[in-house]
């Protein structure tokens, strides 16, 4: 029983947390966060990183996962711009990574200026291990 009532509590703090934003946006607040709109589903990332020009990300995988199933959709926010990663297609195999894989695009192939300001906008999700 006091599982399932921490798993309500976490629940219901998500949802107040999310329609937080919503109500942000409705009462006409710029500055609410926006998970980027894309293709397939936002990706939990086990870390990121953004360093010489490029974008590192620790994501899940269950044995089969390659750079062509996910995509860096970049927006601009003011001066800088924001990443989200996307999963395009899900990871069926059976030989699943324990601390995740590491995957980069540079710069260039998410059409950014060098030394451009990013952020990631991805959940952060702990390691299966």
């Amino acid at each position: 029983m006091k599982r399932i009532v921490t798993l309500g509590a976490m629940l219901a703090a998500v949802t107040l947390t999310s329609g937080c934003a919503l109500v942000d946006r409705w009462i006409g607040r710029d500055d609410a966060p926006v998970l980027a709109a894309g293709p397939g589903q936002i990706e939990p990332v086990h870390a990121a990183a953004i360093l010489q020009d490029q974008a590192v990300f620790w994501v899940s995988s269950n044995g089969c996962t390659e750079k062509s199933d996910l995509l860096p959709v970049v927006r601009r926010q003011g001066d800088a711009s924001v990443i989200t990663l996307r999963r395009l297609k899900e990871d069926r195999c059976l030989e699943p990574h324990e601390q995740g894989i590491e995957m980069r695009w540079s710069f260039q192939e998410m059409g950014l200026a060098p030394g451009s300001r990013v952020s990631v906008e991805n959940p952060y999700q702990l390691p299966r291990g």
